[in-house]
């Protein structure tokens, strides 16, 4: 009864609700440069990441328009949900198991003799010291097939599913990341557009000779003055008057197999009449280009810190005739094209780096098992004893997330942008410590040449930058993550205006945050989708949800449309998802073993127990600190320790030089809060070595530990200076994800109106 009158009061439902009242959309004003120059791109990132809500006009929608409305839009992606405080299971539970007893055959028939290859054909040390894949393993791989491994089999191919070709890739990533890279900038984003967008005609053209590997393929969208700004190439391509080609013209930076490649998938901008106004704009558009079609060369192979094997090179386009019939997909879609060919291809870089993984578990447990000191076996030590388990526990969440991506792919899921990017980012971040927890157990043997890591490591390294950014990437969660929640928001906005039509969902949204205030439980659960002997960590990801959706919609109201300039906040919401996300993947997983009685149930269940555990630490302690008055006070320190640095340029120059979105990028959160730890690191290493130091001169004699403990910080804190120089001075390889995130959220920023809509449509 309470209830029932709540909902047929408007003002008390916003009270309750927490939602500004709607107030009629103002004109909105486009105050900034960069806004003006990716409002039209922003679009497109909106398009091309996800299907927005169609809401109608009319106040008086009945419940049933509602729900029909709701129905027709409602994701069944886990990550979209969880940001609205919800759980969808579809997508995650059970465990996806997509692979026939037929598939499973050919994937055994292939594992053997490419495992074989590997280990007795391909020498990963010699392609490094060489700076190039040797010609009988390139010759070797084309024979094996693995230049078309998801080529269908009727234009030459092997006809993989995602999943088989996850685990292939998994295999060539335990071995040698520098194939890896040859292989996938090849397939994986090479040639995967015309997968994808091909007509029938370019498919049948083009892919039989790239699936044998006579061809190579090659991505083209990095320009010198566009790395993560996809929006500001200026390659561009123009129509002749008969429609019949498009001249090109326009370079490509750091393009991998620049210098092998025969076909390209470029992106350049084409000119466009607006058939309404007349008015010219620049668009971009994809091509497929041959290097025969002359006009087309390479600069040399590129000198880099790892993946050496693969070829890296600047690609020069001068006057190129490129046919009409090569356009790829439509006319002004190009990045469309783009952000799909890469959001498909992403969860092939986990799968990978699950395998580089396992090798660098395989050596450290060796090692463990094998040294001897202090009258033991080193892997009887506490401390070696928590670094193998927990790199075992970053691979086995990194398998779990690539296996469930590529699942859900092959299940015919269509929204796992949020899932992909998150298994990029944890699957890059997580093999990088793998690899260095390695060397440290190793020691001096682990930094030796000859161990082989040294190497592993250093290939490591690109990893966190291509493909888009991971501070990009992680931008991009948060902002689809805000969106799809702002969405929500605004059709409860829209039912306020009927209360009476919609008392059920005004009924239900209010007991779930009376719930909540009252710090009850609103429901969710996930009993009866785990297993019972997991059920203490399915409680625990249900409460990280529950708190999760809450404090994205206490963010969402307290900085409505500022969100987009909250990088310090949209980063730590980020890692809030990435934990989420990893706790879901590890339990359906560690719930599908011990439902089907597997050998290692019991230890995927110690696994999954213990990541819930301090995942679940990790997210509401970032939740609380996003909640607290001390984050703002830090946040403002960190833009004031980053400015000053830069203003006295003693650190990174590129900071302060290098211009992204029309803005130097050290005016970003991401890379204020870099340069700002960055600072800080240096002043307290500085501080203890002069402490110590000083304590010396004055005669003091029992500084030991103070000795060691400055040792250690220094060291650590070295690594975290050069992995932060890096991160700023990165090439951005291919990183057009970030006009699917930032542009997008420009553009919602300019154009959003002042009752707390979040987005709109154009």
């Amino acid at each position: 009864m309470l209830l029932r009158k709540v909902s047929q009061t408007p003002a008390l439902c916003v009270s309750v609700l927490r939602l500004p009242q709607s107030t009629p959309v103002a004109q909105q004003h486009i105050g900034a440069a960069a806004a003006r120059s990716v409002r039209l791109y922003a679009t497109q990132a909106a398009e091309a990441v996800i299907e927005k809500p169609v809401v109608g006009s009319d106040g008086a929608t009945t419940v049933e328009k509602v729900e029909k409305k709701a129905a027709s839009v409602e994701s069944k992606s886990f990550a979209v949900n969880m940001f609205k405080g919800q759980i969808s299971t579809s997508q995650i539970f059970p465990f996806p198991s997509v692979l026939n007893e037929e598939k499973l055959e050919l994937l055994r028939e292939l594992l053997e003799p490419c495992s074989k290859f590997f280990d007795e054909v391909n020498d990963p040390a010699k392609n490094d010291a060489l700076e190039m894949v040797e010609e009988h393993t390139m010759q070797g791989l084309k024979e094996l097939g693995a230049f078309g491994l998801q080529v269908p089999v009727e234009l030459g191919g092997m006809g993989l599913t995602n999943t088989q070709y996850a685990r292939l890739v998994e295999l060539v990533g335990l071995h040698d990341l520098g194939v890896g890279i040859t292989l996938g900038a090849h397939q994986s984003i090479g040639f995967k557009g015309i997968l994808l967008y091909g007509n029938k005609q370019q498919k049948e053209k083009y892919l039989p000779k790239l699936a044998t590997g006579e061809t190579v393929a090659a991505f083209c969208l990095t320009e010198p003055s566009s790395g993560s700004d996809a929006a500001s190439i200026r390659s561009i391509a123009v129509p002749s008057p008969c429609g019949k080609y498009y001249t090109l013209n326009g370079s490509k930076i750091w393009i991998s197999n620049g210098g092998l490649a025969e076909i390209f998938t470029v992106f350049a901008k084409t000119p466009m009449k607006d058939e309404k106004t007349g008015e010219v704009k620049e668009k971009i558009t994809a091509f497929i280009v041959e290097r025969s079609f002359g006009g087309v060369t390479n600069g040399p192979p590129e000198k880099k810190m790892g993946i050496k094997a693969s070829n890296t090179a600047e690609v020069f386009f001068e006057n190129v005739r490129v046919p009409a019939e090569c356009v790829l997909g439509e006319v002004g879609e190009g990045f469309k094209v783009a952000m799909n060919i890469l959001n498909n291809g992403r969860f092939g870089m986990a799968a990978a780096l699950s395998g580089t993984m396992k090798g660098a578990i395989a050596k450290a447990v060796d090692h463990a098992a094998n040294r001897t000191q202090f009258g033991n076996k080193i892997h009887s030590f506490g401390v070696i004893q928590e670094k193998i388990a927990r790199m075992v526990m970053y691979q086995y969440v990194t398998e779990s997330m690539a296996y469930m991506v590529s699942g859900n792919m092959d299940s015919g899921a269509t929204d796992f942008q949020i899932e992909a990017a998150i298994s990029k980012i944890f699957a890059s971040e997580a093999a990088w410590k793998v690899t260095d927890e390695c060397i440290q157990i190793m020691g001096g043997m682990g930094f030796m040449k000859d161990a082989g890591i040294e190497r592993v490591l250093r290939d490591l390294r690109i990893f966190r930058i291509f493909e888009g950014t991971n501070d990009i990437l992680r931008l991009f969660v948060s902002l689809n993550g805000f969106q799809n929640a702002g969405n929500q928001l605004k059709s409860l906005q829209k039912a306020l205006k009927n209360p009476l039509g919609n008392a059920g969902l005004l009924a239900t949204e209010i007991t779930k945050r009376a719930k909540r205030k009252a710090g009850i439980s609103t429901g969710l659960t996930l009993q009866g989708t785990v297993h019972p002997e997991l059920a203490q960590s399915g409680e625990l990801s249900v409460k990280a949800i529950e708190q999760f959706g809450e404090v994205i919609e206490e963010l969402l109201l307290k900085h409505g449309k500022r969100i987009i300039d909250e990088q310090f906040v949209l980063e730590r919401v980020a890692n809030c998802a990435i934990d989420l996300y990893a706790m879901i993947v590890v339990l359906s997983r560690a719930s599908r073993s011990l439902s089907q009685g597997h050998s290692s149930a019991q230890h995927e269940k110690m696994l999954c127990e213990t990541w819930c555990t301090e995942a679940y630490d990790q997210i509401t302690q970032n939740i609380k600190f996003l909640r607290s008055g001390t984050s703002k006070q830090i946040f403002k320190n960190l833009r004031a320790i980053s400015s000053a640095v830069v203003e006295n340029g003693t650190v990174v120059d590129h900071a302060a030089n290098r211009t992204q979105f029309r803005s130097k990028i050290h005016s970003f959160g991401v890379i204020q809060e870099k340069i700002a730890r960055m600072a800080m690191y240096q002043y307290v290493t500085d501080s203890m070595a002069y402490m110590v130091s000083g304590n010396m001169d004055s005669g003091a004699t029992d500084f030991q530990i103070d000795a060691a403990i400055s040792k250690i910080f220094a060291s650590n804190a070295g690594n975290q200076l050069k992995s932060l120089q890096k991160a700023l001075k990165n090439p951005l390889f291919n990183a057009g994800l970030l006009a699917a995130g930032i542009t997008k959220w420009v553009k919602w920023k300019a154009d959003m109106d002042t009752g707390g809509e979040l987005v709109r449509r154009y």
